[in-house]
């Protein structure tokens, strides 16, 4: 999947805050194109409450890896300002969109999301990740944490889709975003589809 994860004037290298702002656009993008993924492979995901659920595991997860990458290059203090950020504005989106959709007062998503976060962090700091990214326990945990989101139906097929195919093409697209958004080099020009 390809997100925005450039930034477009060259100079010198953004904050940790300002480079979590840019990546948590980017989540809610990988997020959104996960469930879509699910819904091609015929999983059944409803409109409302249970979208949510799934979008806020598929964030957490996404949190996690990208806080795994910042411990990777960063120093102690610029991963907390970095993760903290992403955090939020990651709650923030979420909370939103909820408000918008089902009514939801947007603070207390918004608790809620920071709540399960912290919980699931705890969890996730048992598990490894190395330079070649997150080892099977890390993955299979985020599959485990959809098997009371879904149709029982579902339920035995939701791992291996989340294990084999969703979650590396998350963590590489997360990858490429954080290292594309530390780079103090300008993109490179967009092309026009059309000729001359």
């Amino acid at each position: 999947m390809r997100v925005k994860s450039r930034w477009f004037k060259p100079g010198a290298p953004r904050s940790p805050q300002e480079n979590a702002g840019a990546l948590a656009f980017s989540l809610w993008r990988i997020a959104q194109n996960l469930l879509k993924n699910l819904r091609r492979a015929d999983f059944e995901i409803l409109v409302g409450p249970q979208y949510f659920a799934f979008m806020a595991e598929f964030l957490i997860f996404e949190i996690q890896v990208a806080d795994r990458l910042a411990y990777q290059a960063m120093n102690a203090e610029s991963r907390q300002q970095f993760t903290g950020t992403l955090a939020n504005r990651v709650a923030q989106t979420l909370a939103e969109n909820q408000n918008d959709l089902l009514g939801l007062p947007a603070a207390d998503c918004k608790e809620n999301f920071i709540f399960q976060l912290n919980l699931r962090a705890e969890d996730y700091a048992e598990f490894g990740y190395d330079a070649q990214g997150p080892d099977f326990t890390f993955v299979r945990y985020f599959a485990h944490t959809l098997l009371d989101l879904v149709e029982e139906k579902d339920k035995h097929w939701i791992a291996d889709q989340i294990i084999s195919k969703e979650a590396p093409e998350v963590v590489e697209t997360i990858a490429r975003a954080m290292r594309n958004l530390q780079s103090i080099e300008p993109a490179p020009p967009r092309h026009s589809g059309g000729g001359e």
